[in-house]
């Protein structure tokens, strides 16, 4: 069983939502499913190169994931950079993500960020010295973002692709449109890849959280600089986030991984 880790809690501790993290995050683990080259046969052939790339083959199914980040963030270009340090918690079956990052000037921590997809619900709380609160942003268009990264950040534990509620439409032999539909919502990606099977980009429409309630439906992008090996698989461990805005692309964030577990027994 995964156990939701306690200094974490407090953030979320006498809200709504917390009950309903606690139970995404707090599971049985069931026993595993192991992937099967039967399983890849009716994928288009991007995506089937792209699972036989990562290794997936031959492992189980994973359930639960928790990995560590670090990076620099920014809000737009007028902003300075921001260096971070973020764990995540993820849940492959129901859905699921929570984010808790720690934003640092100077070496000293300023802000604490919290995002989640959860339930077919998102939404990002921003705390300066992690007693003010900067952002609180909830809504359906903040549910598009929410879902559209967790979609995207599948590519940490790739045999979720394989999932009852995901669908393929193949493009030509170097991308492919993904699909993920949960509580009765869907959102879509394309997919891009090399010749030998990495995905190198992942772009989609998703909403940008402008604040003061605002959000604008633009083109958004993450493009992978680098790959290493976690838990067996080849997976992207660096990589960018970016607005492909209409006067140009503006990069927000670089992050890299520098550690994931599958099913955890334990918390950070």
């Amino acid at each position: 069983m995964l156990k939701f880790i306690a200094s974490d809690m407090f953030f979320i501790a006498g809200t709504k939502l917390g009950k309903e993290i606690k139970k995404i995050f707090t599971q049985q683990q069931q026993k595993p499913v192991i992937v099967t080259e039967e399983m890849l046969q009716k994928l288009p052939d991007p995506i089937k190169r792209y699972l036989n790339y990562t290794g997936v083959v031959g492992k189980p199914i994973v359930q639960t994931v928790r990995l560590k980040q670090v990076g620099k963030i920014r809000k737009d270009i007028t902003q300075p950079w921001m260096n971070f340090e973020a764990k995540q918690y993820y849940s492959a079956s129901p859905p699921g993500f929570v984010w808790i990052a720690y934003m640092k000037t100077f070496g000293l921590p300023l802000m604490r960020v919290r995002d989640y997809y959860l339930e077919g619900r998102g939404n990002i709380l921003v705390k300066a010295l992690s007693l003010f609160t900067v952002a609180d942003s909830g809504g359906k268009k903040m549910d598009q973002g929410a879902m559209t990264r967790y979609l995207n950040e599948m590519m940490w534990f790739p045999s979720a692709y394989l999932g009852k509620n995901i669908s393929f439409e193949p493009i030509d032999a170097s991308s492919a449109k993904v699909t993920l539909k949960d509580m009765g919502k869907n959102v879509t990606a394309t997919m891009y890849f090399d010749d030998e099977g990495k995905l190198t980009n992942f772009m989609a429409p998703r909403y940008r959280d402008m604040g003061n309630g605002k959000f604008e439906l633009e083109n958004w992008s993450t493009p992978i600089r680098g790959y290493g090996e976690f838990e067996g698989l080849r997976l992207p461990i660096q990589g960018a986030g970016v607005w492909n805005l209409r006067e140009g692309d503006l990069e927000y964030i670089d992050v890299k991984i520098t550690d994931l577990k599958f099913n955890p027994e334990d918390p950070y």
